[in-house]
């Protein structure tokens, strides 16, 4: 089993806040990102994980050689709303319908972690890019770091108990796990870099409609209800609540580049 049967369910309820609101959150890593690639014209990019396509929006004024990857149906159809003449392709991020040696980048941002086989993941992203290609993944940083560290405790409580053994959404963080899995992998790491990352909510609605978006709070609402989840999720947030009304949260996402 991929992690499709599992994250496709997770992560498509509220595609249109998760695209309007959530993904957005990630503007100034993804410029990060772009400003150190310096795309030319010619380059293909494959995006796994590509969720409703802000990256590769961003990507688009660069190359218009762009290719998304996800799980999701929902999230590729407000992907094809922001760049309709690109390629979106639903499947699993652990067998990708693509030839060995296809793009000149691959990117994976917060997607690797929630592959069913974390290895076998960046086995085919390596599989699929260009010898001498390069490759950028995105995670979360050190649970200190994160503020939003408290949202995703107050979910965890919501959750059913985990498997034994069973990675949380800082696993690949601590003790340069990820970095020592693309290094067994085949990639060679050129530079990682803890991106300060602000999540700016206008107001507590907006920041409950954004955190309620995404996968894991969809999983503890289907365990807990709604109402309990909603509940939860606008206390943890309370810490957070500005002056002028902004929810805020001051994290740090883990980018690491490397090269095949």
């Amino acid at each position: 089993m991929g992690s499709q049967s599992i994250q496709a369910a997770l992560w498509g309820r509220n595609p249109a806040h998760w695209a309007t609101i959530q993904e957005v959150t990630s503007e100034k890593p993804y410029e990060y990102v772009l400003d150190k690639l310096q795309l030319k014209p010619t380059d293909t990019l494959l995006d796994i994980g590509c969720g409703s396509g802000f990256f590769l929006s961003l990507a688009a004024t660069q190359t218009k050689n762009i290719t998304g990857f996800d799980a999701t149906a929902p999230f590729l159809a407000e992907a094809r709303k922001r760049l309709p003449e690109a390629n979106f392709t639903e499947g699993d991020m652990e067998a990708l319908p693509f030839k060995d040696a296809t793009f000149d980048i691959v990117t994976g941002f917060n997607s690797f972690q929630y592959a069913a086989n974390i290895p076998n993941a960046l086995k085919e992203a390596h599989r699929v890019l260009k010898p001498g290609g390069r490759f950028v993944t995105m995670i979360w940083g050190y649970k200190e770091d994160c503020e939003a560290a408290t949202y995703l405790a107050a979910i965890g409580r919501l959750l059913p108990p985990p498997p034994p053994g069973a990675p949380g959404p800082f696993a690949l963080s601590e003790g340069k796990k990820l970095e020592g899995l693309l290094e067994t992998t085949g990639f060679k790491i050129t530079a990682t870099n803890d991106y300060p990352t602000t999540w700016d909510y206008p107001d507590m609605q907006t920041a409950l409609d954004g955190l309620l978006s995404a996968g894991p709070a969809t999983r503890a609402i289907d365990h807990s209800g709604y109402a309990k989840v909603h509940e939860t999720i606008k206390e943890a947030a309370q810490p957070y609540v500005q002056p002028n009304g902004h929810v805020i949260y001051h994290n740090k996402f883990r980018i690491v580049m490397a090269v095949k």
